[in-house]
């Protein structure tokens, strides 16, 4: 009996299959024979282990429990059923695959199958900066595991990008518009950088020519001017750094008549001061001024030197104007006007001015 019901069931299920594959026997063919071999023999299998069935089920509490056999046909039905139900969903599985290949590629089932099939060759893709054999094939034929490979590598590759900016397009050109603009303002600034740096250059080079000029002549004229404060002597202006006039420092060199010293430091304190006059008065006779100011500049010196420098002041006199503050009766008796405070009866202080000349300009 067992064995009737084990043929009735396959010949059953048979039947349910062929009507299955002759209604979508155009789309699919090929998934419903895989399906249909996977019943028959989930079927086979059922109606064997079908023949003994055995559940138990309390009878009495006080005796044991007693074995009750359940109808084969009962699990035979059942098998088919099942079945079913597994084809029902490979079907639905299959007609969504279709649908998404329609909504997300734009293509029909059969020219995806046919362009895309497991029969078509797979190109080889290189990263752009690979370096590539000439040699090397560009298509390869269909291998699953190493095209299911190459897609856990892409997912993991498109999982790493994140997710799609739909605002990149406009923050791009908004940044494109940001770099256009530093660019610009990089290139103005470059641009002024190096008008700067040459109006420095032109500055540096008159600065250097005038100061060279100045030099020279305040040198030559401390010659001059230097053996007349100090008969016998001889003094010079020597240049600390020659080759950069820029940060090249003044050295004085003096040596009166008799010493053979060249430093200031070891120099008398009317020595110094007399030296500094030189100078001062070399420095007018090379770049001539409206006018002069000086603060007692002879109050260290003894009457010969005293005499000396007025010999300068009255040559001073002929194309400047002289203000001089001195204690000197000497230096005052040369001067064309006097101006002093002094001191009234009652405390208040006046001041007072007196021309030794009738011809002195107001």
């Amino acid at each position: 009996m067992v064995a009737a019901l084990h043929q009735q069931a396959r010949a059953a299920d048979r039947e349910r299959l062929l009507d299955l594959l002759e209604d979508h026997r155009l789309r699919q063919q090929v998934a419903l024979s895989h399906v249909a071999g996977a019943a028959i023999e989930g079927a086979e299998v059922a109606v064997r282990d079908a023949e003994v069935r055995v559940v138990q089920v309390p009878v009495d509490h006080e005796r044991d429990a007693a074995r009750v056999v359940l109808p084969v046909p009962d699990l035979v039905r059942r098998a088919p059923d099942r079945d079913e139900v597994a084809r029902a969903q490979q079907l639905l599985r299959i007609e969504q695959l279709q649908t998404r290949a329609i909504d997300d590629l734009g293509l029909d089932p059969t020219v995806l199958l046919e362009e895309f099939g497991p029969h078509r060759p797979v190109p080889v893709v290189h990263l752009p900066d690979a370096d590539v054999d000439p040699d090397a094939p560009t298509e390869v034929p269909y291998v699953r595991e190493q095209q299911e490979k190459r897609l856990r590598s892409a997912e993991r590759a498109l999982s790493l990008l994140g997710r799609v900016n739909p605002l990149a397009l406009e923050e791009f050109a908004a940044l494109e518009e940001r770099h256009k603009f530093l660019v610009d303002q990089l290139a103005d600034l470059k641009k002024s950088r190096t008008d700067l740096l040459e109006i420095v250059r032109e500055i540096d080079e008159r600065v250097e020519q005038v100061f060279a000029d100045a030099y020279r002549d305040t040198a030559a004229a401390f010659d001059v001017v230097f053996p007349r404060l100090f008969p016998g002597g001889e003094g010079k202006l020597v240049l600390t750094d020659p080759g950069n006039m820029l940060t090249t420092g003044i050295e004085v060199e003096a040596r009166p008549a008799g010493k053979k010293v060249k430093r200031l430091s070891l120099l008398s304190g009317g020595e110094r001061s007399l030296t500094a006059v030189a100078l001062l008065v070399a420095i007018f006779k090379a770049r001539p001024s409206p006018f002069y100011v000086m603060d007692e500049v002879e109050a260290a010196l003894d009457d010969a030197n005293l005499g000396r420098l007025l010999e300068l002041f009255k040559e001073l006199q002929e194309d400047s104007q002289l203000i001089v503050v001195t204690h000197q009766k000497r230096t005052m008796e040369i001067a064309d006007a006097l101006y002093g405070v002094t001191m009234r009866g009652d405390g208040v202080t006046t001041v007072i001015s007196q021309r030794m000349r009738e011809d002195v300009s107001a």
